[in-house]
């Protein structure tokens, strides 16, 4: 594991106890006792931006206070493999790309230069989305449980590529997706376990209120005015100039700020292009900030969501979306898009407000920023909804109600 990652995580699993319940953390323990010194091994194609580092930042360590041998590395590509790679995951999307012989066969090269990230004789092995899914032809020479963990919503994907991928995917012995209508029919078995949120990490724990004055102050960003907020990377697909199509219909009626924050993902050389077109879209626009977060701002993230009035995540397309999660567990009122995983983390009208269109968002957005009691009682539903269902000690406990049921594949337990 990036030793950098692992002595940044300070957190301790009695710490989640005033927050989950000691019998949940009871439970944890007993169930690890059942994988004492067995090791697993995480790998995917970075250690910083976008929700799987983040998780695996938090899951690794934890894995490891539980008694269970785990690490994390990551593989490695040029530009060409991360274009590539980035037209699998919108294809994957559904959305059309072009991929020629020659892509594929470099997938499979940099996939294969690769193979030396792998840790020798590990009890199990989970490969992190299609970056990676080649690891699995080390199989027979490991040995082990091979598992794909497949992150974004394949349910109607671009079929070059997912044939592509599933020749592959077959040969491992279990999948795991985040939501049972994201997935495709496979003969190995299928584990549905959504990710998760550490509310002890520095991106949702609680911060003073001066930490949060000095981010607004730091941006320029009027502590006064309404704020609605987007955090998520530049991408397509997270429609971040539909995000300002909406805000300007709102206030045309609402004396209002847009505050548009984000980062890039080193696996991700679209993200860059995305920013200049939002960039230039916003130029000239009162009262919209465009920022481009660094590495590393996971307490501006967290002060500028706690700052903000409504959270908005207008994706086109998602994986999870965790950043639902994040808002909702900060007690704030959420709009978002119905696509993904978000609707189960928004059930309409109790833990925030769905939305289909751009006129649609807009419309959310009116009604929060004006009905301000109805908005508290969506954000304070929506915290508990995260507390019961969407943080890292859940999570933690399926993953190792899942190596435990792997060890006798005739008595699959799904989950």
């Amino acid at each position: 594991m990036n030793n950098a990652v692992a002595n940044q995580f300070t957190s301790r699993l009695e710490d989640y106890q005033p927050i989950v319940g000691k019998s949940s953390i009871d439970e944890l323990r007993l169930l690890a006792n059942r994988l004492a010194r067995k090791s697993v091994q995480h790998v995917n194609s970075t250690f910083v931006g976008g929700g799987v580092a983040e998780i695996l930042s938090r899951m690794v360590p934890l894995l490891n206070q539980l008694g269970i041998n785990a690490r994390w590395d990551v593989i490695k590509g040029d530009d060409r493999f991360f274009d590539i790679t980035k037209k699998f995951h919108n294809a994957l999307h559904g959305r059309k790309e072009q991929l020629s012989k020659e892509d594929f066969e470099y997938f499979i090269e940099t996939n294969r230069k690769n193979f030396d990230v792998l840790w020798p004789s590990a009890d199990y092995y989970l490969i992190h989305d299609p970056q990676p899914v080649l690891m699995i032809e080390k199989k027979e020479e490991l040995g082990g449980k091979w598992i794909w963990r497949c992150h974004i919503d394949v349910s109607q994907p671009d079929m070059n590529v997912w044939g592509f991928l599933d020749d592959y995917v077959e040969k491992y012995d279990a999948a795991v997706f985040s939501a049972p209508n994201f997935a495709q029919n496979l003969s190995i078995s299928q584990f549905m376990i959504s990710p998760s949120i550490d509310p002890l990490s520095d991106k949702n724990r609680d911060l003073p209120a001066s930490a949060i004055e000095a981010v607004l102050n730091k941006y320029n960003i009027d502590p006064q005015k309404p704020m609605v907020v987007q955090i998520s990377r530049f991408d397509y697909l997270k429609d971040p100039l539909g995000v300002i199509q909406a805000f300007e219909m709102v206030r045309k009626g609402i004396d209002c700020q847009l505050v548009l924050a984000g980062g890039a993902a080193t696996d991700d050389p679209e993200s860059a292009k995305v920013l200049e077109e939002v960039q230039k879209y916003a130029d000239g626009k009162k009262d919209i900030k465009i920022l481009l977060l660094p590495p590393g701002s996971d307490i501006e993230i967290n002060a500028l969501q706690r700052a903000a009035t409504v959270v908005f995540q207008k994706s086109l397309r998602e994986g999870f979306g965790l950043t639902i999660s994040e808002a909702l567990w900060k007690a704030k009122p959420v709009v978002a898009t119905a696509v993904g995983g978000i609707p189960l983390q928004i059930n309409d009208r109790l833990t925030g407000l769905l939305c289909y269109s751009v006129e649609g968002a807009a419309y959310a957005l009116k009604q929060l920023l004006s009905n301000r009691e109805f908005a508290e009682r969506l954000g304070r539903n929506g915290k508990e909804h995260v507390r019961q269902n969407f943080l890292i000690t859940r999570h933690l406990k399926e993953y190792l109600l899942m190596f435990t049921a792997l060890y006798n594949t005739s008595d699959i337990v799904y989950i």
